[in-house]
């Protein structure tokens, strides 16, 4: 027997001005908007055209960092000493971190002269430094935005350099924004640092400011990168978080620095303004009790292994519904991550989103007495 049940109506009568949730333009050639919590796309223009992502190529270099901090493969104190190729690059008009030849310098200082001040020479630094080579580092960065699923995306160099072979989407580059957010926190701080100061070896301090300048207009940005060519014009990924809600925005062909701050600052504000976002369920908390048959408990916990949200336009009335369905009384025995049903949002009357939902705890079979029992009391009376 299919069972089922529902476990949350929302319902949201939302008045507003009309203007709130409208459609909008921006000037730029490519833009997506994302809900970070829910993954939901709010907007998108050209979202999977080839662009070429400049030093927004740099959010991939520092992912490769984090995965080998994290598999204890290098430490954010480990030094590494400046090769000639990677020195060259702060003498040659790049925005440069300005590290010195031979000099040792940590992961952690290298890592902050990229992410802060977008440092070129800091990229071929730390790609020479963990890897052996540029060459290979960059292979571990195509692996990597493999298995985030950037698809149309390959990267050719670790600084995002003038390369017709380093491209990507805004899409892809919304993606590996949103998969450093999520997997990283504790290193995704550096992105929201506005200066960095350099106390170079045999020379005098340099310090540099950072170049998102959301950051400087108290609208709760805290990441994530700039970009610029000459072919591409002036991008930017950047992620804004205000309350419980983050909106991530990737433009590119912004036609000056400008309408680069100003068009994301709209990107942004419409987005927040038009859209909530709800939570459906924790991850590992149980969400609801189903029926268990011939078990030493007649419920079981039934949890879902992510946290799940909803994003829904802010526009008069919304309903969603969500179904847990499932065959049901479960059979005893159950054990714990044992799948037991499908969790289903409603929004509208139509199916949205599925997941699977498991058992949060293990349910033994009863003694073999209270089985015959319960069985006979079926058998009579119908009821389990």
């Amino acid at each position: 027997m299919k069972n089922f049940k529902i476990i949350v109506y929302l319902l949201f009568c939302l008045f507003i001005t009309n203007s709130s949730y409208s459609k909008i333009d921006v000037n730029a050639r490519y833009a997506i908007v994302q809900d970070h919590l829910s993954g939901e796309i709010l907007f998108e223009k050209d979202a999977d055209e080839k662009i070429y992502p400049a030093s927004m190529t740099k959010i991939m270099t520092a992912i490769v960092a984090f995965d080998l901090l994290k598999k204890g493969e290098t430490s954010l104190d480990e030094k590494i000493t400046i090769s000639e190729n990677a020195w060259r690059l702060s003498q040659s008009g790049y925005s440069s971190m300005f590290i010195m030849l031979n000099d040792q310098v940590t992961v952690e200082e290298l890592l902050k002269g990229i992410i802060i001040v977008s440092g070129n020479d800091a990229c071929v630094a730390l790609a020479e430094g963990l890897s052996g080579s540029e060459i290979e580092f960059v292979n571990l960065m195509n692996e990597k935005a493999a298995e985030i699923g950037m698809y149309n995306t390959n990267f050719n160099n670790s600084s995002g350099i003038n390369d017709v072979d380093n491209y990507s989407t805004v899409r892809d580059v919304l993606k590996m924004s949103r998969y450093l957010i999520k997997n990283y926190p504790e290193y995704y701080t550096y992105f929201k640092e506005t200066t960095f100061t350099w106390d170079r070896t045999g020379g005098n301090s340099i310090t540099q400011g950072n170049r998102n300048p959301l950051l400087y207009k108290n609208i709760g940005a805290d990441g994530i990168k700039t970009g610029f060519l000459t072919v591409e014009k002036y991008s930017l990924a950047s992620s804004v978080i205000i309350g419980n809600r983050r909106v991530n925005v990737v433009g590119s062909g912004f036609e000056n620095k400008n309408a680069r701050s100003r068009e994301s600052i709209k990107l942004i504000t419409w987005s927040l303004r038009s859209f909530d976002t709800i939570q459906i369920a924790k991850k590992n908390e149980p969400i609801d009790f189903l029926d268990v048959w011939l078990g030493k408990k007649n419920k079981v916990d039934a949890v879902v292994k992510e946290d799940i949200y909803f994003t829904v336009p802010k526009r008069k009335k919304s309903i969603i519904n969500v179904v847990i369905e499932y065959q049901g009384p479960l059979k005893a025995p159950i054990k714990k991550d044992d799948k037991i049903g499908i969790l289903k949002v409603y929004y509208k009357n139509d199916v949205e989103k599925e997941y699977d939902v498991f058992s949060n705890e293990d349910i033994k079979k009863t003694n073999i007495f209270l089985r015959l029992l319960k069985s006979l009391n079926f058998l009579v009376w119908g009821d389990a």
